[in-house]
Parts: C-alpha cells; sequence; structure tokens
C-alpha cells in the first residue's frame, strides 16, 4: 500500500507559512566587469613584510605612477618566463617574485655599489619616463 506524504515548508511549522525569504539586492554584474577585477587583483604588485619594512628603512617612495611602472615591468618579465626579478629604476632595484607578484626587497641607488643580487634569472630595466613623475 501505498501513502501520500506531504511535505510542508519549514518556514511555515508553527505560525502562518510565509513565502520564500528575500535576500539583500545584490548587483548583478557582468561577465566581463568580474574578469577584468580578477585579472587586475591577480596582476595587482604586492610588498612583502621584508620589503615594506626596508623601503621604510632606506627611506624609499614610491609614487602610483612608479608602482604602475613596476607592476608593467613585472608583467613583461612574466611574459619572458621569468621567475625571479631585479627591477632596475633611476632611484632603486627591487627584487621581485614574478609568479606572486611579490616585491621581496628594494635597494635605493645610493646602496647599490657592489651590489650583489642573487637568486633572480632577468633583470628589467623600467622605463624611466614611466617612472617618474
Amino acid at each position: 500500500m501505498i501513502e501520500r506524504v506531504q511535505l510542508t515548508n519549514a518556514q511555515g511549522i508553527g505560525g502562518a507559512a510565509r513565502g520564500p525569504s528575500r535576500a539583500t539586492h545584490v548587483p548583478q554584474t557582468g561577465f566581463q566587469d568580474v574578469l577584468a577585477h580578477v585579472q587586475q587583483t591577480q596582476s595587482a604588485l604586492r610588498f612583502s613584510a621584508h620589503a615594506v619594512q626596508r623601503l621604510r628603512e632606506r627611506n624609499i617612495s614610491l609614487s602610483e605612477t612608479e608602482k604602475a611602472a613596476l607592476q608593467q615591468s613585472v608583467a613583461q618579465a612574466a611574459a619572458k618566463g621569468a621567475r625571479e626579478t631585479l627591477l632596475l629604476t633611476e632611484d632603486a632595484a627591487f627584487v621581485v617574485s614574478v609568479a606572486n607578484r611579490t616585491v621581496i626587497t628594494a635597494v635605493p641607488r645610493s646602496e647599490m655599489d657592489g651590489a650583489v643580487f642573487t637568486n633572480i634569472d632577468s633583470a628589467v630595466v623600467v622605463a624611466c619616463g614611466a617612472a617618474r613623475e
């Protein structure tokens, strides 16, 4: 013998049945917008805690234009298959993990005499015009 079972909405137990709850309105975002945001986030240049400390200790400051030039240089290094690169600007040098898009350390021009950079597989001379405001 087959008996019919009637299922009720759990929200309706103990009170009047309500319709489905309304979620907070979430704006619709197009696929291209989401893709652009993810690509921008993934390609954003980050600074390790060590690099931030070195920037502070060595009084190296970067403008947004200089950060953009560094980011573009990292993208160029990535396109050539680099893993760890040295970015050279007029004012400083930066060792960057290309895969992680992370600046590992920074050295001002005044401290580069006799400097030896190890564990890098490439170097990029950052365009002077792009790095200056």
